[in-house]
């Protein structure tokens, strides 16, 4: 069933894509090869790329992280994921992924994009037995995700939930202010929850990644590549799951992770539990 259910097509609102403003989840489709990006996202990913060549690599081993994490806890028995940042569309989604362990797992995905919204109203669809559903909001709002209807809706916090913030806190620059944003996510979740998390690190390439990082604020993204100990400070008072932080493609790496050089892959990437 589709998670919009609720209300029918005409009673939606219109939405203002903002095409001539690039945007990071465009930008993000655009350089993995997706059609739903406009001529503001694909110059400014021209200009990036430029200095940083190996990104559409390393957003490749990204999204497969994002599938091996998901798998790996559905498959320890977590049915709760919340995606804060979900970009476009792209299968394998993450409810795809969690409902391929189990039909009955429950998904909610929340971003800022319009463009996003109206393909999640269209496109994220559920098995019959789980639930699918999308926030228009952003990591800068707790309240808003964790005060929304559709959390509420989703969610038994009874039972342990898995937030996932991959490839979207780097975009928050200000370290205290990102840990704070994290933390209120986290805080409310109960004992068991997940956290998953991934970021820009320059460890495998710094030139090139300083570049890059250069390239997005100067189009006015800001982004922020951090270091192994900076990424550690977001999950204080975890468990921290073995390996720990990693480049991504060294976390419970499959086949296609240990064929990915380091040099390619800019994001270091970990799961932590709440006691």
């Amino acid at each position: 069933m589709e998670w919009a259910a609720k209300r029918s097509a005409d009673q939606r609102p219109p939405v203002d894509l903002r095409t001539d403003v690039p945007h990071s989840a465009r930008i993000y489709d655009y350089l993995l090869g997706g059609r739903d990006n406009f001529a503001a996202d694909r110059d400014a990913a021209g200009s990036i790329t430029a200095d940083w060549p190996n990104l559409p690599k390393s957003m490749r081993a990204n999204r497969d992280f994002m599938c091996r994490v998901t798998r790996f806890l559905a498959e320890r028995g977590y049915r709760q994921f919340l995606d804060v940042g979900t970009g476009l569309p792209t299968s394998p989604n993450l409810h795809e992924v969690a409902q391929s362990v189990d039909p009955g797992s429950r998904v909610l995905y929340v971003d800022n994009d319009p463009i996003v919204l109206v393909h999640a109203r269209a496109l994220l669809t559920s098995t019959p037995e789980g639930r699918t559903a999308y926030v228009d909001a952003d990591l800068h709002q707790p309240s808003a995700i964790l005060g929304s209807a559709e959390f509420a809706e989703t969610f038994d916090l009874d039972e342990p939930v898995v937030l996932s913030l991959l490839a979207i806190v780097h975009f928050i620059p200000d370290d205290d202010e990102a840990i704070e944003l994290v933390r209120r996510m986290v805080e409310p979740l109960p004992s068991g929850s997940a956290l998953a998390l991934s970021m820009t690190t320059e460890v495998s390439a710094p030139d090139e990644v300083r570049r890059g990082v250069a390239a997005y604020n100067a189009n006015g993204i800001p982004l922020k590549s951090r270091t192994k100990a900076e990424v550690e400070r977001f999950f204080d008072g975890m468990d921290v799951l073995d390996p720990g932080v990693v480049l991504v493609n060294h976390w419970h790496p499959d086949a296609e992770a240990r064929r990915t050089a380091d040099e390619h892959v800019h994001m270091y990437g970990a799961v932590a539990v709440k006691p």
